[in-house]
């Protein structure tokens, strides 16, 4: 992006676009980079043709034969479009907050979320109904270690297997028969308009979310002022206080992509309510911590859970 004030949209359809937003390429991933730019536009008035969206490949999107544990991380859905933000060609990167690491690359920083979205998971089984309905030995299929532990620890008769790829390439699997369920995000089938697809909604007592999930972050470079101020009329401050729990929480856990732990901090006037766990990849082991504290406080109430929640876990369950 030039150097020149961003505060008006071009007058000229033709003209270069004002700002231009990082994202994967998946149907999930331009939904989300669309809402970004439509809340943009909302914001300041503009025209469509103020900002174009860019579609980047990641890492991430590559691998589809292993678990992201096994290559790296979930980082591997970001590395390319942070890579292309900081070389400038593009302004803004868009993510999943639950795909961003807790320390981000020198010269970045998360300058808001979207409203946050539904953040709890669902169970989409071949044959309905919820957890209980599914027979003894049934196949479900995820990607994630969080949910593969916690489902062990309510089912340890199931035989959960690794299930890669984007919605529809899971919702795929399942109608040819490979596996019999799997468990997603609530809000992806939601915003994909597919909601109906989820067999069973599963509660957050059982099924605590991945730190960020439900929530849209926008990246930007330190020092863009004038781009960090377009952003103000167009994120939630709500949503920016529980993430900045959850992501402290995360930061002080520092625990390896191998190592299944959820958060969730919810923000109910001048209070934010937090829960975090940890479990051992086969969910015999559980820990958890609940804390409370003013909004104000919101940084120190994560750390603090973080560093007491790993206090209480035995040495070697989490890796650094």
């Amino acid at each position: 992006m030039t150097q020149s004030s961003p505060s008006s949209a071009p007058s000229d359809p033709s003209a270069s676009p004002k700002l231009r937003l990082g994202t994967r390429g998946s149907i999930l991933a331009l939904w989300q980079a669309e809402a970004v730019r439509d809340a943009l536009l909302k914001a300041h008035g503009w025209e469509p043709e103020a900002i174009e969206i860019v579609t980047i490949r990641t890492t991430g999107d590559a691998l589809t034969d292993r678990a992201l544990s096994e290559a790296g991380g979930k980082g591997l859905f970001i590395k390319e479009i942070e890579e292309a933000l900081l070389d400038r060609r593009i302004d803004l990167a868009v993510h999943s907050a639950k795909d961003m690491e807790t320390r981000l690359p020198d010269g970045l920083h998360i300058v808001g979320y979207l409203p946050r979205g539904e953040v709890r998971d669902c169970l989409v089984s071949r044959d309905g109904g919820g957890l209980d309905d599914l027979p003894q030995g049934a196949k479900v299929g995820t990607a994630s270690l969080r949910r593969a532990a916690q489902l062990r620890r309510l089912r340890p008769d199931l035989e959960i297997g690794l299930m890669r790829g984007n919605v529809q390439t899971r919702l795929g699997k399942l109608e040819r028969g490979e596996f019999d369920a799997t468990l997603l995000a609530l809000t992806g089938l939601e915003r994909l308009g597919i909601a109906d697809k989820a067999s069973a909604i599963l509660g957050t007592d059982d099924f605590l979310p991945a730190v960020g999930q439900g929530a849209i972050a926008i990246e930007s470079r330190f020092g863009d002022i004038e781009v960090d101020a377009l952003l103000v009329k167009a994120v939630c401050p709500v949503t920016g206080l529980a993430l900045r729990v959850e992501r402290a929480f995360l930061g002080e856990m520092d625990g390896s992509c191998r190592t299944p732990i959820a958060g969730l901090a919810e923000v109910d006037g001048e209070e934010i309510h937090f829960r975090g766990v940890v479990l051992s990849p086969d969910g015999e082991q559980y820990y958890e911590i609940v804390r409370h504290g003013p909004v104000n406080r919101a940084l120190e109430l994560g750390i603090a859970a973080g560093r007491e929640l790993r206090a209480m876990v035995p040495p070697g369950l989490i890796g650094g």
